[in-house]
């Protein structure tokens, strides 16, 4: 039984404030300070130092959150090797997509899993990238399917385990009559003088449209912004501006708009990868539920799906 005072601990380096890692665990501030205050003391040891109004963790803390990785990785290894004893698959699993994702992949993977194990109950949650490694963190969910960005988690984290699903091309979305609308393909720097409609800085997509037409050799003039594809969409069809879109995101079938291949070095595509806690994958639930997601990328020809290393 790993000590829970080493979790609280972890959610602290994610969220840097006693306040965020107390909302992470569902758990009052006043509680997370009281756990970290025994958890120092029961250890003889300073985990935390005061700098201005904020806490630092020490070198200390640093030390004993490398073991705390450890320890965790090897608790759930050992949960997957107790669940190979099982007579099939039961209990549940939970998912977690950001929305394209979730629409394309996640809901026809679980569709799958709940036709092939029918005892295995399924949770699948809708959320952005980055609230998904919190939720794996946390122990409330087991599988996270995002878009890694360039402040996520590396490859070298001790804390997960990443599996490369597929590479989604970009398309530009413009509408119906534009000038590029009736090409078949066209490169990215075709559309440097339009007006584009991007999203807020928040969104990960603000980030990718930004790097390709920087690719490309130009700074895109975004003169709108917009949260989600329906939502760019129909500010595309009246004519606002054009916009980069996943090949995967749904658009309602009465806008007026082209999805217009791209082509040429600076092509973007956006990669998705299944995230899991570090030791979890051999878990039989999490392997079938990898399995089902990576079957439907393979079903599907608009994307590339990474196949995992032999």
């Amino acid at each position: 039984m790993i000590d829970p005072r080493l979790q609280t601990l972890r959610m602290l380096r994610e969220h840097g404030t006693v306040t965020a890692a107390a909302t992470a665990l569902h758990l009052t501030p006043s509680t997370v300070s009281q756990q970290l205050r025994q958890l120092a003391h029961d250890l003889d040891v300073v985990l935390l130092e005061q700098v201005g109004r904020r806490v630092q963790l020490t070198a200390a803390a640093h030390t004993l959150l490398r073991h705390a990785d450890e320890l965790f990785a090897q608790s759930e290894r050992a949960r997957a090797d107790l669940a190979t004893h099982r007579a099939d698959l039961a209990g549940v699993l939970r998912i977690s997509a950001m929305p394209t994702a979730m629409v394309a992949l996640v809901a026809p993977a679980a569709a799958l899993l709940r036709a092939d194990h029918p005892r295995l109950a399924l949770e699948i949650n809708e959320d952005e990238s980055r609230h998904c490694f919190d939720l794996l963190l946390a122990g409330d969910t087991d599988i996270g399917v995002v878009i890694p960005a360039a402040d996520g988690p590396s490859p070298a984290d001790p804390r997960f385990e990443q599996h490369p699903l597929a590479d989604e091309p970009q398309d530009l979305l413009v509408p119906v009559g534009h000038r590029l609308a009736g090409r078949t393909s066209v490169e990215l720097a075709e559309a440097a003088e339009e007006e584009w409609i991007g999203a807020p800085d928040r969104v990960a997509h603000c980030q990718l449209q930004l790097s390709a037409c920087a690719a490309a050799g130009f700074t895109p003039r975004v003169v709108h912004r917009g949260m989600d594809w329906i939502g760019i969409s129909s500010l595309v069809t009246r004519g606002f501006g054009i916009s980069l879109i996943p090949r995967l995101a749904y658009l309602p079938a009465e806008h007026d708009v082209v999805r217009v291949r791209l082509h040429g070095p600076a092509a973007p595509s956006r990669r998705h990868v299944a995230f899991v806690r570090r030791g979890s994958s051999t878990h039989p639930s999490i392997a079938a539920g990898l399995a089902a997601v990576r079957a439907v990328c393979r079903s599907r020809a608009d994307i590339t799906t990474v196949e995992p290393e032999a």
